[in-house]
C-alpha cells in the first residue's frame, strides 16, 4: 500500500512525499524509524479525487527529450557537489511539464524522507523503466551516481538521435500519401458527381478509365458512412490483435522481413540491443540480469526470445555469442565480434563499437531511401493525378469532338 505523509525532520522542516507498507502501522513505523514527527498519513486511495495523482496514459507520457534533459542536469548538479534532495528540488522548478514536475517532486519527497533514490524512481515504471532505475541503482553502490546519470543522458541523447532521424524521414512519404488519398476522397465525393451528371446529360461512350472513376465515386457516394465505419472498426479490431501476443509476434516477424525497410528495422534492434548491454555491463550490472532486462526494452519479440535463449545459455555456463551464432536474424559478424569480446574481457566496448558502427549504416540506410523515394512518390503521384485527369479529360474531347 501507498501512503502519503506529512512530517517534520529534526531541524523542524516540513516534508511531503510518500512511503510504501503493508499497513498504516507500518508506514507509521518505519517513519518513526527514520526520526519524523507524523503531521499526517493518509492511504494514497484514500485522498480526495482533486489530490491523487492524474492517471491518463496519454498526458501522463514523458518524452525521451525531457529524460535526456533530467538525466543531463542531475548529473552536472551533483557533479557540482549539489545534494541530490536540493538537485530534484532545482530541476521540479526548471521543467515546464505538469506530469514530470508532480514526480520530480514526489521523488525528491522520498528522497527526502530517507528512501533511496532508485527506490523512488521505481514507483514510475511508465517514466523510468528497469535499464534506467538498474543504471541508477548501480551508480548508487559503486558512488559514482553522476557519471552514471551522465552516461545515461548520452546513451539516450544517441536513442532518441537515431528515432529523430528515422521518423523525420518518414513523414515525407507519409504526408504526400495522406494528401494524396484525401484529394481522391474529395474528388470522388464532391467533384466527379457532377461530372457524371454532365455526360450522363450528353450521352457521350464513356472511355474504361471514366467508367472506373465513376462507378468508385458512386460506391464512396452509396457507402460513405460504412466506409468510415470499417475503417475505423478495422483499425481498432488490428490494434487489439496486435497487442495480443499472436499478433504482436507476426507483426514482429513481419517488420524485419519487409523488402526495403526490413534490413533498417533489424539494425534499429540490434543498435538498442547492443547499445543497452554495453551501458549495463559499464554499470557493472552481471550479465545474466542485463539480458533479462533489454530483452523488455528491444522492442521485437523476435529479438526477445533469441536474448532470453542466450540469459540461459549464461545461466548454464556458457558463452553469450553461442546462442547468436544459429539465429537468421542476427548477423554472424556481431556473434563473431561478441565472441571476441567475451574472451578478451572487453564485451562492453565491443558492443559499444557495434552499436556506433549500425547507428552508421541505419544513417546511410536512411539517407539512400530518402533519396530513392523522392522519385518514387513523384512516379506515383504523377500516376494517380495522371489517371485520374485523362479520366476527365478523355469523355470532355469526346464531347467536343461530338459538336
Amino acid at each position: 500500500m501507498i501512503f502519503e505523509y506529512k512530517v517534520k525532520n529534526l531541524k523542524g522542516e516540513t516534508i511531503e512525499g510518500t512511503v510504501e507498507a503493508l499497513n498504516q502501522e507500518g508506514a507509521i513505523e518505519v517513519l518513526t524509524n527514520r526520526k519524523m514527527i507524523i503531521i499526517s498519513l493518509v492511504e494514497s486511495g484514500a485522498l480526495p479525487f482533486w489530490r491523487r495523482p492524474v492517471e491518463i496514459p496519454f498526458f501522463n507520457k514523458v518524452q525521451p527529450r525531457d529524460m535526456v534533459f533530467l538525466s543531463r542536469q542531475l548529473s552536472v548538479m551533483i557533479s557540482a557537489g549539489l545534494p541530490l534532495v536540493k538537485a530534484l528540488d532545482v530541476l521540479s522548478k526548471q521543467t515546464s511539464k505538469p506530469y514530470l514536475k508532480t514526480v520530480i517532486n514526489s521523488i525528491a519527497g522520498d528522497v527526502r524522507g530517507g528512501t533511496r533514490f532508485s527506490t523512488a524512481l521505481a514507483k514510475y515504471p511508465n517514466v523510468f523503466d528497469d535499464f534506467y532505475i538498474n543504471m541508477v541503482r548501480a551508480g548508487e553502490t559503486a558512488g559514482k551516481l553522476d557519471e552514471v546519470l551522465n552516461y545515461l543522458a548520452d546513451e539516450q541523447e544517441k536513442s532518441f538521435d537515431l528515432m529523430s532521424k528515422i521518423k523525420g524521414a518518414m513523414i515525407y512519404p507519409a504526408f504526400v500519401i495522406v494528401a494524396v488519398v484525401s484529394v481522391m476522397i474529395l474528388m470522388l465525393v464532391f467533384v466527379i458527381p457532377q461530372l457524371t451528371s454532365i455526360l450522363k446529360e450528353a450521352g457521350v461512350e464513356l472511355p474504361l478509365p471514366t467508367r472506373i472513376l465513376i462507378g468508385l465515386s458512386e460506391f464512396f457516394q452509396a457507402y460513405f458512412i460504412l466506409i468510415i465505419i470499417v475503417v475505423l472498426f478495422s483499425a481498432i479490431a488490428l490494434r487489439f490483435f496486435f497487442k495480443s501476443s499472436t499478433g504482436k509476434m507476426i507483426w514482429d516477424q513481419t517488420l524485419i522481413r519487409l523488402p526495403v525497410f526490413g534490413p533498417l528495422f533489424q539494425k534499429v534492434y540490434l543498435i538498442r540491443f547492443t547499445r543497452s548491454l554495453s551501458t549495463l555491463i559499464v554499470g557493472g550490472i552481471p550479465i545474466s540480469s542485463a539480458l533479462k532486462i533489454v530483452a523488455e526494452i528491444v522492442g521485437n519479440i523476435v529479438y526477445k526470445e533469441t536474448i532470453l535463449n542466450a540469459v540461459i545459455e549464461v545461466e548454464e555456463g556458457r558463452s553469450i555469442s553461442g546462442s547468436f551464432l544459429n539465429a537468421s536474424h542476427i548477423p554472424k559478424m556481431l556473434s563473431h565480434l561478441m565472441a571476441i569480446g567475451e574472451q578478451t574481457g572487453s564485451l562492453d566496448e565491443v558492443l559499444g563499437k557495434i552499436a556506433d558502427f549500425y547507428s552508421r549504416e541505419v544513417e546511410n540506410i536512411l539517407s539512400k531511401l530518402v533519396t530513392l523515394l523522392e522519385p518514387i512518390i513523384i512516379i506515383f503521384l504523377g500516376i494517380i493525378v495522371g489517371g485520374m485527369v485523362a479520366a476527365i479529360i478523355l469523355p470532355m474531347y469526346k464531347l467536343a469532338s461530338a459538336f
